[in-house]
């Protein structure tokens, strides 16, 4: 960055909305002996800059989304090897981006200004000087070829409209008119905190399809956030038009809903002569699908490419098991990452949203910071929060605030401010990211403890509650089973919780007491309000239960009452999810850490909606914002909120790679781990890999016949204890850096099936999901709606053969066809 400005934000004279973008040049001299050149750009908009025409840099939808008024984040380069003795030419295209296009459902525009403005500055240093270009009214500004751009709505390009040669000295630019000063705040000028958006990858067509209305359609065989680059050749003046979606309707053609009023549509006008290969500049579709019209003769696979953009991070996590379903399960988080990191966290890269949603980077930010290196991402956009905070005195729900309204403080959402320093602070174990926060983490603290009740719950204010738990109204996300104010007071102590250990790390003792009284009498309340002596709740729903263990609200041997009954909660669910955004990232471990491992296995694995597997058996390639986004028939779940890549529900990653993959943090940064697989569901291996501040941490195990192998590499300047799974001896070991290995016999009778009969009672049936599920439906069949409670105390002494006899009117037929269902499932 330079030491000071010269330049000012530059536009054209009067806005145009939804028109021709604007391009910007000047034309200057260099003398020879010069030593470097350094080229500084930003824009109100989405900036590419050129020099003698050139493209200045690789990063794409420069400058990203910020909280522009507080702070804009201007990209440097040197471009010593671009400019020459004598003259040469600057210039750049505005974009219409976040600043001036239009955001949010409502369609608002114009949020940050009026008109895409430029702001640039060139400094070329010769030995004993230094000049300076920047952006005034000395530049020119005129059109080309991008007619049209909207980050919702795509880009319209008209090749034929392209001036050759803008950029480069010599060009006439005399119908072009002098540009004209933007005032904006050069002290919102900075360097960018986190990576770039690039171009990461690039995927040919998985599939070419000829709808059954004729359309073309392109299957790239994975939902990504990006665009498509095409190689074309036909006549002057042809279009080619590009529409963008998740999914395909069961009859086979383009389904746009997922997009609401998005148009999600390109268009390119050929220039003519000869082959011509192009893609937008100033937009990114959320997409698997492409439809393609006005294509010059057939299209084919090496003509087009889905061009996938995110911010530029290192990946730094990697999980795999011997369950395909898991494993692709595993990759739909990860992708679904990916495709809502384009510069900011968002809910969604498709519809007319796209917003950073404070409650799905908490529940998702255990999860994001191990596949990747979010330091910068999350620590630019936690500069944004904390911004936006002190100006407007509360936490938005979305960050950057594009909301037409104020946001209420409330439970995941706006605790953010606090939840998230502290996961960041538990993976990379830097003391900066909690000292650069803790100003906004007291505050957010401090505003909510000024909310209680007389008691010290947080018993009244809008909230968010379990949001999208399967069983609220499709229309009423927020109508969950689970008492909102009771989520919002166990997050409450949660978050106090964290402050004072956040105000003890940083010496900050005053506060540090005050939180944790903050915090004990929180728990207090909770506990008077919500829990009974045996340790069940009064609220009995799986997320109330899930955050209550997880939390640390219950003494421990309430724990295993409340784990017991989960469990239960589970098992009457038939192991489907009965949880949304505040109870997903909980309820396996919730399951897994009072002893019901199997139980956590069970829901892991479930296929029916809703489940996690559901989305993975109909095909999704992302995580959905619905467990059940697409019905069983293939048809899109019409609620107006339904999007096919949404990362917060894929947040029981973290629980695989914990339990599953079995690598657990002990000390913040992973310098003490715990290595502590815990085999089950059939899975015969597993492995996990981090990268972490000491280096990689590698786990793998497998079963292999009657025996169990293990090995662990340790990075250097890190230790572990290492908790051997399925060991005889329960045995457990104190490793340092390097690959250690291990190699022992199973516990006698691991992994066989027992034989089931008609005296084998209901809760051991049950434990077979897929024998209990048949023997669950043939019964149905002839008595709808018996009371068949697996989970029920009952359940453990009666037999399948004892209900049929309790049962008026067996037909004979009935016990034959069960006796069938346990043995055509392999059992005796």
């Amino acid at each position: 960055m330079p030491s000071s400005w010269q330049a000012t934000f530059i536009s054209a004279t009067t806005p145009n909305p939804g028109h021709p973008a604007p391009y910007f040049r000047r034309e200057f001299a260099v003398s020879e002996g010069l030593l470097r050149a350094t080229l500084s750009v930003t824009a109100l908009g989405l900036v590419e800059p050129y020099l003698n025409g050139v493209r200045v840099g690789d990063e794409v939808l420069s400058p990203g989304w910020t909280s522009y008024k507080h702070r804009l984040n201007v990209s440097s380069y040197d471009v010593t090897d671009i400019v020459r003795a004598g003259a040469n030419a600057v210039g750049a295209i505005v974009g219409e981006g976040w600043a001036v296009g239009r955001l949010g459902w409502e369609g608002r525009r114009n949020l940050y200004t009026d008109r895409p403005a430029l702001f640039l500055q060139l400094e070329l240093h010769y030995p004993e000087r230094t000049e300076v270009i920047g952006t005034d009214n000395s530049f020119r500004v005129g059109t080309g070829a991008v007619l049209a751009n909207s980050i919702y709505d795509g880009e319209t390009y008209d090749a034929r409209l392209e001036p050759e040669g803008w950029s480069e000295a010599g060009f006439d630019d005399s119908i072009w008119a002098p540009a004209e000063p933007v005032e904006w705040n050069l002290e919102a000028l900075q360097a960018p905190a986190g990576p770039p958006i690039r171009r990461v990858q690039q995927l040919a067509p998985a599939e070419i399809l000829t709808s059954p209305s004729g359309k073309t359609i392109v299957d790239f065989g994975q939902n990504i956030s990006g665009w498509v680059r095409l190689t074309v050749e036909g006549e002057s003046g042809r279009t080619v038009t590009l529409r963008h979606a998740e999914l395909l309707t069961p009859a086979g053609e383009l389904e746009t809903e997922t997009n609401r009023t998005a148009e999600a549509t390109d268009r390119y006008t050929l220039r003519g002569g000869g082959v011509e290969t192009w893609e937008p500049s100033f937009t990114f579709h959320g997409f698997r699908y492409a439809q393609i019209d006005g294509w010059p003769g057939d299209l084919t696979a090496e003509a087009v490419r889905a061009v996938v953009v995110h911010s530029d991070m290192a990946r730094t996590g990697w999980f795999e098991t011997s369950d395909e379903l898991v494993n692709r399960l595993h990759a739909n988080t990860v992708w679904s990452m990916r495709g809502n990191f384009v510069g900011v966290p968002t809910d969604c890269p498709q519809r007319d949203e796209r917003l950073g949603w404070t409650g799905d980077i908490n529940a998702f930010g255990p999860t994001a910071a191990f596949l990747y290196d979010v330091r910068g991402v999350l620590g630019s956009w936690l500069q944004d929060l904390a911004a936006e905070q002190t100006e407007k005195g509360y936490v938005p729900w979305v960050v950057p605030d594009v909301l037409p309204n104020p946001s209420s403080p409330t439970a995941l959402w706006s605790d953010v401010a606090v939840g998230l320093p502290w996961t960041l602070y538990q993976e990379y174990g830097d003391l900066e990211i909690l000292r650069r926060s803790y100003d906004s983490m007291a505050a957010f603290t401090r505003q909510v403890e000024a909310l209680l009740d007389a008691h010290g719950l947080w018993s009244s204010g809008f909230q968010w509650g379990d949001w999208l738990d399967p069983d609220a109204p499709a229309k009423n996300p927020t109508a969950g089973k689970t008492d909102r104010h009771l989520v919002a007071s166990a997050y409450l102590f949660k978050t106090a919780r964290e402050m004072a250990e956040t105000a003890r790390l940083l010496g900050e003792d005053d506060d540090a007491a005050a939180f944790a009284a903050l915090a004990g009498r929180v728990r207090s309340a909770f506990r008077h309000e919500f829990v009974a002596a045996s340790g069940r709740l009064v609220n009995e729903s799986a997320t109330a239960y899930a955050l209550t263990i997880q939390f640390g609200l219950l003494d421990d041997d309430q724990r295993q009452k409340a784990g017991d009954r989960l469990a239960e909660l589970v098992a009457q669910r038939g192991y489907k999810i009965s949880t949304g955004f505040a109870g997903t990232p909980l309820v396996t471990d919730a399951l897994s850490s009072t002893g019901h491992l199997a139980e956590a296995y069970s829901l892991l694995l479930e296929k029916e909606c809703p489940s996690f597997l559901y989305p993975v058996t109909m095909g999704a390639t992302t995580t959905w914002e619905r467990w059940d986004s697409v019905m069983p028939d293939g048809t899109l779940n019409s609620t107006g909120m339904t999007s096919l890549n949404h990362y917060a529900l894929g947040a029981v990653a973290d629980w695989l790679h914990r339990v599953v993959g079995g690598l657990q943090r002990v000390e913040p940064g992973y310098r003490r781990m715990r290595i502590a697989p815990q085999p089950g569901g059939g899975l015969t291996w597993a492995k996990v890999a981090h990268e972490t501040a000491y280096g990689r941490v590698e786990v793998s195990w497998r079963i292999e016949g009657e025996e169990l192998a293990l090995d662990v590499t340790i990075p250097a300047g890190a230790e572990a204890v290492v908790v051997l799974p399925l060991h005889p001896e329960a045995a457990r070991v104190e490793v340092a850096h390097g690959t250690h290995s291990w190699r022992y016999e199973l516990p006698a009778g691991y992994g066989a099936i027992q034989g089931l009969t008609m005296d084998s009672s209901i809760r051991q049936i049950a434990a077979d999901k897929t024998i209990w599920r048949t023997v669950a439906e043939t019964l149905d069949r002839y008595f709808p709606g018996i009371p068949l409670d697996a989970s029920a105390p009952e359940a453990a002494a009666m037999s399948l053969k004892v209900v049929l006899e309790n049962l008026p009117g067996v037909p004979p037929e009935l016990e034959q066809q069960l006796r069938d269902a346990l043995v055509a499932e392999g059992a005796n």
